[in-house]
């Protein structure tokens, strides 16, 4: 399926050719700036965009992404890295070097509801989601007449309590290490710790945002018994705390006592669609540092 604009699509993969992203923890400490700014100065490089945000100071941590254009960039990425890993040492920064041009490749698990899968659709086929999809894994089968249009390989893989084990060995198999991230949109399985493990940082979830209140089935009809007057939606990355890993993007809309419940739930599903696609978006671009428990996001 054609996929965008195709003018747009060259001029932007023109443009990104030769750019890299950089993103840098580390230890607060005068110089850091400095170093890094001359260091690509020195290789010829431009800076394009540079974010950065320190949390104390003094004795705190400083956060920092880079965009840069360097021409010939993909023969020289390695030279680079190997070159910059003396300054990283020299600040114990904690980085990585991305190319622009190497788009991530995504495996999105879905279950029943198509809202946030249908939104990612949409977003990659308009040319708005920088990544490839590489697979729709389901637990069902509902979804596939939905995903085949796309040309995007549909595997069902069911899921019970007795064969929970073997259906994460078979989607480790499918998946492997041919993604960069995992999207659960909408995939009601608690993925296990095994699981997590190979894709640490790197699986984003959606869920509303009553959690931790309104636990367990039908969190929609608690809240509306209880007159909530706001409700939203929380994407993060997933860790072995059910659904308390590092928060990535959240919004949230009024409500009053008009919304009955089926109200509340379509709401919530549009308001899931929209942070799902950003915090996604986000992961992508390179626009996400991940320290203890908590996100450095430059968007």
């Amino acid at each position: 399926m054609e996929r965008g604009n195709a003018n747009s699509l060259t001029r932007r993969e023109s443009e990104w050719a030769n750019r890299a992203r950089m993103l840098i923890s580390c230890p607060d400490q005068p110089g850091i700036v400095a170093a890094v700014s001359q260091f690509l100065f020195e290789y010829g490089a431009n800076i394009v965009q540079s974010d950065q945000y320190t949390m104390d100071p003094e004795g705190g941590m400083f956060f920092i992404r880079i965009e840069f254009d360097l021409e010939e960039l993909e023969n020289r990425v390695q030279q680079l890295k190997e070159a910059f890993s003396v300054v990283a040492d020299k600040f114990s920064m904690d980085w990585s070097l991305s190319l622009a041009s190497q788009k991530k490749r995504i495996a999105i698990f879905v279950s029943k509801e198509d809202h946030a899968l249908l939104e990612l659709l949409w977003h990659w086929r308009a040319g708005d989601l920088n990544a490839d999809i590489a697979m729709v894994i389901s637990n069902h089968p509902d979804m596939q007449s939905l995903v085949e249009p796309f040309g995007i390989p549909y595997y069902h893989i069911p899921v019970t309590a007795d064969t929970k084990a073997e259906a994460e060995r078979r989607q480790l198999e499918v998946v492997g290490d041919k993604v960069d991230a995992i999207v659960l949109a909408r995939y009601m399985q608690i993925v296990s710790p095994s699981f997590i493990k190979h894709y640490s940082n790197r699986i984003i979830n959606i869920h509303h945002s009553f959690l931790p209140a309104f636990v367990g089935g039908k969190p929609y009809a608690q809240a509306h018994n209880r007159g909530v007057k706001i409700i939203g939606a929380t994407a993060h990355y997933v860790t072995e705390e059910l659904d308390g890993g590092p928060i990535i993007e959240q919004d949230v809309q009024r409500v009053s006592h008009r919304d009955n419940v089926e109200d509340l739930k379509r709401i919530g599903r549009h308001i899931e669609r929209i942070v799902l696609a950003r915090a996604v978006a986000w992961h992508v671009e390179d626009r996400i540092i991940v320290h203890n428990n908590k996100t450095v996001v430059f968007n």
